[in-house]
């Protein structure tokens, strides 16, 4: 029974998992982290690293050891916690931004820079552009299973080559000659929730099913040997992005005054793409991002479509819900990338304090005998702070609360720099690893 993948199918398994990884997020924030840090770079991209890459590793071999499903994870918690949690993490992850903004990034940095300002600028422009672009997207997702040929065999290479010359040319002649003028006032902060935005941790919630699949399907079928083999690719997939995200982090803050005014990092790594390498730069830019945001889409809506197939006991056909999915997430997309961000952010905000804290559990499972009261407290823990903070977010903030907690031992320093669930989190841990002690009816337990 083959239990490992050669050396070549490991690879391409890797990089079909850095192609699903690579989408709009990637690209668009690290530039910007960068030009708004300026010299403090090196301090905003290690709080972007932990966010944006160490949590994407972490999910990954959480799903992993959970057997793939981000399911199976939340039961660990409640039943019901498990689907309302898999839910909004799919719907977050899926039609209501993520999808929707590898359409908005692929033309805003695709193709919006070949058109005049009236074209680019149309509805109708962007709304014939993201009819082409999902149904493609469409017809990749009809077969799941080609996806490694496909991404991690073709495409991606492709779009290595494509990225690696513009990071390349940028840092033998850097745009500006000297760094951006700082305008954080706590770069590690930003760079830490920027790391939120590119979605990836929930991605690898999201992502993990996909992947599995993709090794069953190669004909691993033990479930030690999968993980194994998930989490293999998994650090490939992230060394990837790593690489990557301190490339365009450093292209942003050594851009000087060479770029003008910008409203989002779409439009900036434009503007420095056509400064480094005119318009050659814009066609190497328009089709690596086309491919990172088009195989991104793909992932996302066939682990969409499988979830919700799923959740219905596939009373609502694949086919289905992956036709339901590129609709809305169409019509998502014509609202533009700017409103896409912006709503974002504070569902963001609430979800990923109570992932994170669901993996690293997952992880530490052993440690504490799996007792489901030490995941419940730790969720809860997470999710009382997570919820004022993204409802503070969308614009509803709760002075009086957020004052009172600020006061607490340690808790105005954490809550500045967008950490200040950990201590409710690990308070929720400690009581429930005490009344699982105590009381015998809270002794349940999940094993691996």
């Amino acid at each position: 029974m083959k239990q490992v993948l050669s050396f070549k199918e490991l690879i391409a398994v890797g990089l079909m998992t850095f192609a699903l990884f690579l989408g709009a997020g990637n690209i668009i924030f690290p530039p910007t982290l960068g030009h708004d840090a300026g010299p403090a770079m090196w301090t905003a991209i290690l709080g972007f690293l932990i966010t944006g890459v160490g949590l994407p590793l972490l999910g990954v071999a959480a799903v992993a050891s959970a057997g793939g499903n981000v399911r199976l994870m939340g039961n660990r918690v409640n039943p019901v916690f498990s689907v309302i949690f898999s839910v909004l993490t799919y719907l977050a992850i899926g039609p209501l931004l993520a999808i929707p903004r590898t359409g908005a990034v692929a033309f805003e940095i695709g193709l919006a820079p070949f058109l005049s300002q009236d074209t680019k600028t149309s509805a109708v422009t962007l709304f014939l552009y993201s009819i082409v672009f999902f149904a493609l997207a469409f017809w990749l997702c009809l077969n799941p299973g080609k996806l490694v040929d496909r991404f991690g065999k073709v495409i991606t290479p492709i779009m290595i080559v494509l990225l690696a010359t513009l990071l390349i040319r940028g840092a033998m002649y850097p745009l500006g000659g000297e760094y951006a003028p700082p305008t954080l006032d706590n770069p590690f902060s930003k760079g830490f929730l920027e790391g939120y935005n590119t979605m990836d941790t929930l991605a690898a919630l999201v992502f993990g099913i996909v992947i599995a699949n993709t090794v069953r399907e190669r004909g691993i079928t033990e479930r030690g040997a999968q993980a194994r083999i998930i989490i293999q690719s998994g650090i490939i997939a992230v060394a990837c992005l790593g690489l990557l995200y301190i490339g365009l982090t450093y292209l942003g803050a050594t851009s000087g005054h060479m770029v003008g005014p910008y409203e989002n990092g779409g439009e900036l790594i434009t503007l420095m793409a056509r400064q480094l390498l005119g318009s050659i730069g814009l066609i190497l830019l328009s089709l690596a991002v086309t491919f990172a945001c088009l195989t991104t889409c793909v992932g996302l809506v066939t682990s969409s479509a499988e979830f919700f197939s799923n959740l219905t006991n596939n009373r609502l056909s694949y086919r289905l819900v992956l036709s339901v999915l590129i609709l809305f997430s169409l019509i998502i997309t014509n609202f533009g990338l700017s409103t896409i961000l912006k709503i974002s952010v504070p569902l963001l905000v609430m979800l990923y304090p109570v992932a994170i804290v669901l993996i690293i559990l997952t992880l530490t499972n052993n440690v504490f005998g799996g007792r489901k009261a030490v995941y419940t407290g730790g969720v809860i823990g997470a999710a009382c702070i997570s919820i004022i903070d993204g409802l503070a977010a969308a614009g509803f903030a709760f002075p009086a609360i957020t004052e009172t907690l600020q006061q607490l031992p340690l808790m105005g320093m954490l809550m500045t720099q967008g950490l200040g669930w950990i201590i409710p989190a690990l308070i929720g841990i400690i009581i429930g690893g005490i009344l699982s002690s105590i009381n015998p009816s809270s002794r349940k337990t999940v094993t691996e």
